[in-house]
């Protein structure tokens, strides 16, 4: 039976309430329970254990991103699906059905996939140093087609300050306009909306009620549309979020100690990596560390131990007694607490911050930075200033729009670990009765038990 996945991220048995009704109409009538989730509970490493039922030991995705020992960079959000390195469900599928075909809406690695149909997030880069937001689709005539008819991706709120519920609704038009199109017999539907807030309020939050009011109503939309065309939706969520009230930086930990370098460049302090004895690529409540002298490992991991808001160091042997021991991993992987969370920051003087750092940019920074989701709160007319920096790109002057705060305590929610109360795992909510103690592992056999 066709069958339409909707990831509705950051949803937990927690918020399933008064406040999502068609989600909660919807679970009661179907199985519906708490999953324990990837790990790390990441974007890329959760979808990636879903889509293959391996665990990244398997496949290659330890993280949202990780350092390339070739290059010596760190390189964070690349979109190839040739990253992943096992078998993805639609690709067992095919094999036993060659009618079989797919549609992979914004889940991510979605560009060169043997998915189908595929719409993913995906800027120009013109050699004049523009950035010009677009997305990219297979086939390619996808593109133009759909935003003839939907209009521009509101890539605006898809990340940053003006994150919120437009990005969602255009996906979701996406998914019915897919549908209508190519009637596919999967598809993989992201809806991110409950995430930029849950990261930015936290999870206790009152306001996070008319987020996940704005989401159910977009979720029952898409309930309608399929039941009509006698299409089975299965609702899960990649992680849960939990509040966080503890930003470490250990980054600045190991510079401290001798063992970070940094360059200058133009006057500002650039990561230098390859120079580094060691340096941590920092992805909300996971850090892996990458020694390049491996003599210092003890002390390192008891600096580590030390800071405040870190839980354990996971070495090699713990590393593969979880599932991530892989070439990509950190020789040492840290994990905080749940109330805390990692930064990348490595500058000790904010005056010497390399100039992305008060950017949006998810791909020169050397970690994730939920930061992002905010405006300076110091800066005087904010307004005025992003007015001024759009107008010089208008009028093809370089500019900078340097209005990102550098402030980690702002940040309220975070992810990656694993929550102590199964209230803050993940969901997975089926027509299928499956077992009640699931793993992210095991949500791939039993979506695959959805087209016997």
């Amino acid at each position: 039976m066709r069958t339409a996945v909707l990831n509705i991220v950051g949803l937990t048995p927690r918020h399933i309430g008064p406040h999502t009704p068609r989600i909660a109409a919807y679970a009661a009538a179907h199985h519906s329970a708490p999953y324990r989730p990837a790990f790390p509970a990441l974007t890329c490493t959760a979808q990636s254990d879903i889509l293959t039922g391996q665990p990244p030991a398997n496949h290659g995705i330890v993280a949202n991103g990780w350092y390339n020992r070739d290059y010596s960079e760190v390189h964070f959000w690349k979109q190839s699906n040739h990253l992943v390195q096992s078998p993805k469900i639609w690709q067992t599928l095919k094999a036993q059905n060659p009618d079989f075909t797919c549609a992979k809406l914004f889940w991510w690695y979605n560009m060169y996939s043997t998915a189908d149909y595929t719409i993913t997030p995906r800027p120009m880069y013109p050699a004049d140093g523009r950035k010009v937001f677009d997305i990219y689709t297979q086939p390619a005539s996808i593109r133009q087609d759909i935003k003839a008819d939907l209009g521009e991706f509101p890539f605006f709120t898809f990340w940053g300050p003006k994150a919120d519920i437009d990005c969602s609704q255009w996906i979701a038009k996406s998914a019915i306009w897919t549908e209508e199109k190519y009637a596919p017999t999967l598809s993989l539907v992201y809806l991110p909306h409950l995430d930029y807030n849950l990261q930015r309020l936290g999870p206790s939050h009152p306001d996070i009620a008319k987020d996940l009011a704005q989401i159910d109503t977009v979720v029952g939309q898409l309930l309608d549309f399929y039941a009509a065309r006698d299409i089975q939706v299965v609702l899960l969520s990649e992680y849960g979020i939990t509040d966080v009230d503890t930003p470490i930086h250990p980054n600045r930990a190991l510079r401290q100690k001798g063992w970070l370098a940094t360059k200058d460049e133009l006057g500002l302090e650039q990561l230098d990596p390859g120079a580094s004895q060691a340096f941590a690529v920092a992805d909300h409540q996971v850090a892996h560390i990458y020694l390049n002298d491996p003599t210092i490992e003890t002390q390192v991991r008891d600096t580590l131990l030390a800071l405040p808001g870190v839980a354990q160091v996971l070495d090699r042997a713990a590393q593969k007694s979880l599932g991530i021991a892989h070439p990509r991993s950190g020789d040492l992987i840290a994990v905080s607490h749940e109330n805390a969370w990692f930064t990348y920051y490595y500058w000790l003087d904010d005056a010497k911050a390399p100039d992305y750092a008060r950017t949006i940019d998810i791909h020169r920074k050397p970690g994730y930075d939920p930061v992002e989701l905010f405006v300076d709160p110091t800066l005087k007319l904010p307004a005025a200033k992003i007015a001024k920096f759009l107008l010089k790109k208008k009028l093809g002057f370089r500019a900078l729009l340097d209005v990102i705060p550098l402030d980690a305590t702002l940040v309220r929610g975070s992810h990656g670990c694993l929550p102590q109360d199964q209230k803050d795992w993940p969901v997975f909510i089926s027509p299928l009765q499956a077992p009640k103690s699931l793993t992210s592992t095991q949500i791939h056999d039993h979506l695959l038990a959805h087209f016997q």
